[in-house]
């Protein structure tokens, strides 16, 4: 492979973030016919640019092969994440005085789990997704939709058609953009002179204060912050004014953009900023002593698994998302040390997670094997999962998340 270098600001890359060892896609599950095939695997390999502080992992696969008609993500399965997207068209129709005159975009539109907000408020939309199948979903929910991977050329296409986006979002995409200024060319094509964008995404301030490591896998190419986003906006003259701090993924920011000079810049632009700044995230020596963090997280949990087994106990665990299966890879735990995985997701039932092979499964099968244990995966929505499993305490059993530290309930 030829040199790696910054996907933002072209600098050689050098200086390890983390290193998470040799691993398939985190979204690649498998078929159980291919039990016993070999998985391409991949560098979990974090890089921070020396440059412009972009913490990155290198593309390996090119994004077609990732985001197709088999990506089995659907957003509409997590209840608590609806109810984020409702609150969020909601507030964002009275902030910004949205109508039916108005047209909102939303590019990684899913299944319509956002979007449908808007719909039922009479204001037209559209969603851009790559994956046929989640847009069908999407279509069936009365969510125009257009399947295509945004950039530049789609943005000046959906320009010329449908005029130009009073609001344009973007929720937990721009981490999955191999090329970030071909992306964000497309939002200053796109939105209208005093349109507003938003992005949501994890705060890698907090991914480093949790030392949240499940959330780094290869479809996700960024981790971002204030400092390293703002000048890919500079650059395709759109300004950040506004910036919401959110609880959600362990800790995310939605920011608030325009065209520069479209909107007053509010004072939480540099308040973050000034946290950003604090936690030292401004100067490489700030992204140093993670490695060794994610090994302690690691050595817990199969402490836990390694006693559990001994001690005659099972183990089940629940949510077959990508943040579990980084976790399971980097820990090297398999189907002896975890039954079965349960999820909501029909997708992916009756298919193994990548690598570690352990079957997904829905979510009864947890009732009728009753295990000690059920161990969260996606940490990030533990409350809403244990009210819906709140029924395994009839036989005594017990909740378990390893990130960030390990914790189990009831005592």
């Amino acid at each position: 492979m030829s040199e790696l270098v910054c996907r933002a600001c072209a600098a050689p890359l050098g200086t390890t973030f983390v290193d998470l060892g040799m691993q398939p896609l985190s979204n690649a599950y498998v078929e159980p016919a291919r039990t016993f095939e070999p998985q391409t695997y991949y560098p979990l390999h974090a890089f921070v640019c020396d440059r412009c502080l972009l913490v990155q992992v290198p593309a390996f696969e090119r994004r077609e092969e990732i985001f197709n008609d088999a990506y089995a993500y659907y957003s509409s399965y997590s209840d608590s994440w609806l109810a984020h997207s409702e609150r969020y068209a909601d507030a964002t129709i009275a902030r910004l005085g949205l109508d039916g005159r108005s047209l909102v975009v939303e590019v990684a539109s899913n299944d319509g789990y956002l979007l449908q907000y808007f719909v039922r408020r009479g204001i037209p939309v559209l969603g851009i997704d790559p994956s046929g199948d989640v847009a069908q979903a999407a279509i069936a929910r009365g969510v125009r939709t257009e399947v295509a991977f945004f950039g530049a050329e789609t943005a000046t296409a959906v320009l010329a058609r449908d005029g130009a986006a009073d609001l344009m979002i973007a929720n937990n995409v721009l981490a999955h953009v191999p090329d970030l200024h071909d992306f964000v060319e497309g939002f200053a094509r796109l939105l209208a002179a005093g349109g507003a964008g938003s992005f949501e995404f994890p705060h890698l301030l907090r991914l480093i204060d949790g030392a949240l490591f499940d959330t780094i896998y290869q479809e996700h190419y960024s981790y971002l912050a204030l400092v390293s986003l703002e000048p890919v906006l500079r650059a395709h003259g759109l300004e950040v004014w506004s910036v919401e701090e959110l609880p959600t993924h362990g800790g995310s920011l939605r920011v608030w953009f325009g065209h520069r000079g479209a909107h007053p810049v509010e004072a939480s632009v540099e308040a973050v900023r000034h946290a950003e700044r604090d936690a030292g995230l401004d100067a490489l020596p700030g992204y140093g002593g993670f490695a060794e963090r994610v090994r302690a997280i690691c050595d817990a949990a199969v402490r836990f698994l390694s006693d559990a087994a001994r001690d005659g106990k099972t183990v089940a665990a629940y949510g077959a998302a990508a943040k579990g299966n980084t976790f399971l890879n980097t820990a090297g735990v398999r189907r002896d040390a975890i039954a079965f995985v349960a999820d909501r997701n029909t997708a992916k039932q009756g298919r193994l997670m990548p690598g570690s092979r352990i079957p997904i499964v829905a979510p009864e099968r947890i009732f009728d094997e009753r295990p000690d244990y059920v161990v969260i995966l996606p940490w990030n929505i533990r409350d809403e999962v244990a009210a819906q499993l709140d029924g395994i305490r009839a036989w005594g059993g017990r909740f378990v998340t390893f990130v960030p530290e390990l914790a189990i309930w009831p005592d």
